[in-house]
């Protein structure tokens, strides 16, 4: 299954509270276009335990088997906590549009929790096209969702750039991207790719330079110079579990660009305000140039 189908598949599961507005859901679902799987119970005859389908449902989330899920019981409660006992579930109880859109964009929430007895079927509708509407808003909520999201030891995580004036947004990039796993490579452009990025001028410091500096950082473990502008066939060579970039480009623009394959993960890093090495360097020039005008 491509990422994309997989995007379109969704999994639903109800206690007998539920069966009916479950029902309704895969219903709206399929005139969608989604791929609407109901995990079950098939009949609101016989009573169950809302435990058993969240648990099920919520296993298959937390294996990364699927990416969304629904999960229906009278009020949405018992379904909304036993399914955020599984690491990688971020389940949302919603009850109201405005909330079904702000649990994807700040929360990224990939399972969502409804009550058949408190949101009625033209409400529930309603609320499952925004939620799965919405995407997840990356930037500043990156970071917060992901000190909630467990992180495997033994994953290599890599991120890239020219490093050439180290500053505070240089750092928190590197903490950030040393939090998802349990090694850190950065890649640097080599001279010559950075005066195709950058200008003649550039870099200020030169690779080697730049490459100690980094190696003295406690959350690098590794540094490796690369001579091509864009660091798609460092990537192929390391095959990190998890690809890190700066930016304001949403993750699937940066899997796009710098052609990464789709078995590695993808996160990017906002970045911080008012850092940045050109404005650096412009700064540095301006206050030599004005020096220079008092000299004379």
């Amino acid at each position: 299954m491509t990422e994309k189908q997989k995007s379109r598949v969704v999994l639903l599961a109800a206690d007998h509270n539920g069966v009916a507005l479950k029902n309704d859901i895969a219903a709206h679902l399929k005139t969608l276009g989604y791929n609407a799987i109901d995990l079950g119970p098939y009949t609101d005859q016989e009573k169950v335990d809302y435990v058993d389908y969240a648990r099920q449902l919520s296993r298959i989330i937390d294996n990364g088997d699927a990416d969304k899920g629904i999960l229906i019981c009278g009020t949405g409660v018992g379904m909304s906590i036993t399914a955020n006992r599984f690491p990688k579930v971020r389940a949302a109880l919603v009850r109201d549009i405005e909330t079904a859109i702000k649990c994807r964009e700040h929360n990224d929430a990939n399972v969502l929790c409804l009550g058949a007895w408190i949101s009625p079927k033209d409400l529930a509708v309603q609320i499952v096209e925004n939620w799965l509407n919405e995407p997840f808003g990356e930037g500043r909520h990156v970071r917060r969702v992901e000190k909630i999201t467990p992180h495997r030891q033994e994953a290599i995580v890599f991120t890239n750039g020219i490093f050439d004036v180290i500053h505070t947004g240089h750092i928190e990039l590197l903490k950030f991207a040393r939090s998802l796993g349990g090694k850190l490579i950065v890649g640097i452009n080599s001279d010559r790719a950075t005066k195709l990025l950058k200008g003649p001028d550039r870099p200020v410091n030169n690779e080697n330079d730049r490459k100690f500096l980094l190696q003295s950082i406690k959350d690098v473990d590794e540094v490796v110079i690369f001579d091509e502008v864009l660091p798609t066939g460092i990537i192929t060579q390391i095959k990190p579990d998890i690809v890190v970039k700066g930016g304001e480009w949403p993750a699937e623009e940066v899997r796009r660009r710098d052609k990464i394959p789709d078995y590695i993960e993808v996160k990017t890093f906002p970045l911080v305000k008012d850092y940045s090495t050109t404005n650096i360097i412009k700064k540095i020039k301006g206050n030599k140039y004005r020096e220079t005008l008092k000299e004379t």
